[in-house]
């Protein structure tokens, strides 16, 4: 016996600099219309005196009587920052040092984002080794022999020579780190639902890996973090050895060609990280500018913050216990916060089907837990230039 069932989800785009949450009056959130009980009415059209969770004034068979209201914010962000800490890299190390928590950690703060951060490099406070004090950082850097983790910061120690870094990355992956921060390898503090940025920090270029060899062995790692691909998740940004641009400071877009030429101290290009950060959308820096590493981290960090965008994806909302969705009867509808016409956005097998601007699929990935709802490209586009879109989700259920 099938039932209909309405669930509504208000998408709240919260970015940089909002000061506000997406919640209700009564919180002192920015959608609250109605004074009695904070819950933003216009989601329905008017102003109705009922409670939106109940909907039994809209199907008294209805077979959940309530709605769930939801944000979608913007997707969390996992940076792994990884650097050569090899004898021609004294100067590098200082200045990353001297900008991960005011030009870059600070920045991200400031953004409202969730973020962590993954430093692979050898740690201590000897000349080839960083140290990252507080806030990102829990040492106080006089003497300790092992980093102390926070909630946003994660250390996983080892000696990164100028050639091996993407190999140690792929190696090291599920590997325990030597001062047992790490039991399961740096990949136990990612996170599934988060993009994730690398950021390469070298002076010279990746021998013992290519960039394809990198990539393929990235994208076969499970359960799945990095996408695939037909859809790569995650971004890599190269500050390395190449030629400054004009003007010096000027990072190199990822339409760029590759750069062949070696900026005054730098032993290479390195043309096997430029390589991925033109595959999957990031910027290159010149490590040369050490005196202006302050923009470099900061334009790094406006990039990582721009590009976690508010997330495409939800779950599939669980009726009462005893209950299954038809998957197959799903709508949603999306209505701009601007007003104007409702759009209906229809149901497609997969990715692959996406060809309209008014599509999602549902993928049962058991990577991603329950079932989720994923809007089509185009869909999620226009969705993510809506930052107070409404999306209501239409389906039914049956008894099982």
């Amino acid at each position: 016996m099938k039932r209909s069932f309405l669930v509504v989800l208000l998408i709240c785009g919260c970015g940089p600099g909002d000061g506000v949450g997406c919640g209700t009056a009564s919180n002192g959130g920015n959608g609250g219309t109605n004074g009695g009980n904070g819950e933003d009415m216009s989601l329905f059209g008017r102003d109705l005196s009922v409670d939106p969770r109940d909907l039994t004034f809209i199907n008294p068979d209805a077979c959940a009587a309530v709605s769930a209201m939801a944000t979608l914010t913007k997707r969390p962000v996992d940076i792994i920052v990884t650097i050569d800490d090899s004898g021609s890299m004294s100067q590098e190390l200082d200045a990353v040092e001297k900008n991960i928590n005011v030009n870059f950690a600070n920045i991200l703060g400031m953004s409202g984002l969730d973020y962590r951060v993954i430093m692979f490099t050898q740690f201590g406070t000897g000349t080839y080794q960083i140290c990252v004090k507080p806030p990102l950082g829990g040492n106080a850097c006089a003497g300790e022999t092992k980093p102390v983790n926070t909630a946003n910061f994660f250390h996983y120690s080892l000696d990164v020579e100028s050639y091996d870094s993407l190999k140690l990355l792929i190696q090291k992956y599920n590997v325990a780190d030597a001062n047992g921060l790490a039991p399961n390898g740096w990949s136990q503090w990612l996170r599934p639902d988060a993009l994730k940025v690398f950021i390469e920090v070298t002076d010279d270029e990746s021998t013992d890996m290519t960039s394809t060899d990198f990539d393929t062995m990235l994208l076969a790692k499970t359960p799945k973090m990095f996408g695939d691909a037909t859809k790569r998740d995650y971004v890599f940004y190269s500050i390395t050895g190449v030629v400054e641009n004009n003007p010096a400071t000027k990072a190199y877009a990822p339409t760029d060609a590759l750069v062949t030429g070696k900026c005054s101290t730098a032993v290479n290009a390195g043309q096997e990280y430029q390589k991925l950060s033109r595959l999957t959308g990031g910027l290159r820096f010149p490590i040369c500018q050490l005196a202006s590493f302050d923009v470099v981290f900061q334009a790094v960090a406006a990039g990582v913050g721009a590009g976690a965008r508010v997330a495409c994806s939800f779950e599939v909302p669980t009726p009462t216990t005893g209950e299954n969705v038809d998957i197959n009867s799903v709508q949603v509808k999306y209505t701009p916060s601007a007003g104007g016409m409702q759009k209906v956005f229809t149901k497609v097998d997969d990715i692959s089907q996406c060809t309209t601007a008014g599509n999602f699929y549902i993928t049962t990935d058991s990577d991603l837990g329950t079932p989720q709802i994923v809007l089509c490209p185009d869909a999620c586009t226009t969705v993510q230039g809506d930052s107070q879109a409404q999306i209501g989700v239409t389906f039914d259920c049956s008894v099982s």
